[in-house]
């Protein structure tokens, strides 16, 4: 009898064992997605900023464009042999199926590819410009953006807490451009880089509305689609390398057939073009645990990161207007990340997702349409 009676509570005791595990388990998946998010969001802007201000030559940053490119196609292309488990012959099936057969699809890509490809290209002329951390706060406009395209485009509706979030973020941006217009003089004076720091502003500013767009527009197109993550970022990596390719004989082509293509290239830029081609696509993984709320905490602390760094490695001086103006912009990404009370808004997502871009990979799509193509891929 007593046997009996224990044999059912150990069995509830065993039961219950592996669902803490599993709860334990996700805790530290969040961790560790918190941690991922943070350093990929500071690094890049970091690392872009540090090698564009070293003394010497300096690479070609539509070279590094065209690169991060390359590399992410050529990721993408492994990742989606792998999933085919190695199968060479149902590999190049799937491609020319899915690239040349219905090139209407791959052509829907071109836009928002080239929107992309321009926006890399201006963070580069930004982070040359701007400090770190007035670029990793004022790049924030592209939530406000992505937000405003979400309603006018996709007919989506914002809560009143995103509606006060955007126009504290807004201020806080505001703010951010008085005190560095105010300081901006000096900065010029006593830096020994060429910076233009109107261009810089205007550079961040085109790349916040391109980013907002591109966002929207990737949404748009493949709301519905049963295609991989991994296979739409192929097919705007064709795109993107071409335009590239364009951008780089237009801008840069005689400089480059003269220095050569990889000139000015130091290990230090290496690991720049890796992080931007790469980042989005670890994004695109660590995403799937993470909730919007913690993707907007990230944002945030990767804009704290950003500012203490620059403090360190770039002598950034921080005074009362950028602490209120970025403090602003740092309540404001997190009010703007919470969850409706009635319904979780689809804008919330495709906002945050848009950010990188190099980043495309770590889009909301991801979670929207690579579990899809898991079960249909297992179906066929």
């Amino acid at each position: 009898m007593a046997a009996g009676s224990q044999s059912p509570g150990s069995g509830g005791g065993e039961d219950k064992l592996p669902s803490r595990r599993q709860s334990e388990a996700n805790k530290k998946l969040k961790y560790i997605s918190l941690a991922i998010l943070v350093i990929q969001n500071a690094s890049l802007i970091l690392s872009i900023r540090y090698v564009r201000t070293l003394p010497g030559d300096r690479f070609f940053a539509t070279s590094a464009v065209v690169m991060a490119e390359v590399l992410k196609v050529f990721t993408c292309l492994v990742l989606i042999l792998f999933q085919r488990k190695g199968n060479v012959k149902e590999f190049v099936v799937l491609l020319f199926d899915s690239i040349v057969v219905q090139y209407w699809d791959t052509l829907k890509l071109a836009i928002p590819s080239l929107i992309y490809t321009l926006q890399n290209n201006l963070q580069y002329v930004a982070i040359s410009n701007l400090p770190a951390a007035t670029f990793q706060v004022t790049y924030q406009l592209k939530i406000l953006t992505t937000a405003l395209f979400s309603v006018l485009m996709l007919r989506k509706s914002l809560s009143r807490v995103q509606w006060v979030s955007l126009l504290l973020l807004f201020a806080g941006v505001a703010i951010v451009q008085v005190e560095q217009d105010g300081s901006k003089q000096k900065e010029a004076i006593g830096s020994s880089a060429n910076q233009n720091y109107a261009k810089g502003l205007v550079a961040v500013v085109v790349s916040c509305l391109s980013s907002g767009f591109a966002g929207v527009y990737f949404e748009k197109i493949l709301k519905g689609s049963s295609a991989s993550v991994w296979l739409r970022n192929v097919q705007l990596g064709i795109f993107g390398t071409l335009l590239g390719l364009l951008g780089l004989w237009w801008n840069d082509g005689a400089a480059i057939a003269e220095k050569g293509f990889l000139f000015g290239y130091t290990p230090m830029v290496w690991g720049v073009i890796f992080n931007q081609a790469f980042g989005g696509l670890l994004v695109a993984v660590v995403v799937k645990y993470a909730d919007n709320i913690l993707k907007g905490f990230a944002t945030s602390f990767s804009i704290i990161v950003s500012t203490v760094m620059s403090i360190y490695l770039f002598g950034f001086h921080v005074d009362l207007l950028f602490t209120v103006g970025a403090g602003l912009v740092i309540g404001a990404v997190y009010m703007y990340s919470l969850p409706k009370s009635a319904a979780p808004s689809s804008s919330t997502r495709s906002s945050l997702s848009s950010s990188n871009h190099n980043n495309r990979a770590g889009d909301s799509e991801t979670d929207e349409f690579l579990p899809k193509t898991s079960e249909k891929e297992k179906g066929s």
